[in-house]
């Protein structure tokens, strides 16, 4: 009874994912020749890849529901109502708000990218490696000895921090990804 019900509705949907897919394939694709030819370093081209492809599953995200006939006054009460209660619960917990800040922050104008060799200075526990990746809420270094370390995004922009080598990364290591 659904199907028959909504089938002009799921067949738009699956049009519009399979839309989705393809314009995936052929942006990664693209993305990863245009950064190869300019020695741009593997792991830079995967968060790169990475972010587009979240992209185009927000954009599935807010397009389905006007497919299946939702108008947009619902939609917004919706996300309003949803960032509301994510507002109040990131507020009530300030430490995971700050590393999402910070972690935005450092996307938008972090001088040091992925594959970068660095050093933290902090007094406590001073770290050197090579950044691995960038997330949401903690940078992830790979020490010299092979450890993986998550530094917090929010300490990583109060403390002093030293370039020691741009692109330090292997890509080698970085193919098994």
């Amino acid at each position: 009874m659904f199907f028959e019900t909504y089938k002009s509705e799921l067949i738009a949907t699956g049009i519009l994912l399979l839309f989705l897919l393809i314009v995936r394939f052929i942006s990664t694709t693209l993305i990863t020749k245009i950064s190869r030819r300019n020695g741009i370093n593997l792991a830079r081209i995967h968060l790169i890849n990475r972010y587009v492809s979240v992209t185009l599953v927000l954009i599935g995200i807010l397009i389905i529901p006007f497919i299946f006939g939702t108008q947009p006054r619902e939609l917004a009460l919706v996300f309003s109502s949803v960032f509301a209660v994510i507002g109040i619960g990131l507020f009530a917990i300030w430490s995971i708000l700050s590393n999402i800040t910070s972690g935005i922050i450092m996307f938008i104008s972090f001088p040091y990218k992925v594959g970068d060799k660095i050093q933290i200075h902090d007094k406590d526990f001073p770290l050197e490696g090579i950044i691995e990746d960038i997330r949401a809420f903690q940078l992830h270094l790979r020490l010299e000895n092979g450890d993986l370390v998550t530094y917090p995004n929010n300490l990583m922009l109060q403390r002093a921090v030293t370039l020691i080598e741009k692109d330090a990364i292997d890509d080698d290591a970085i193919d098994g990804i």
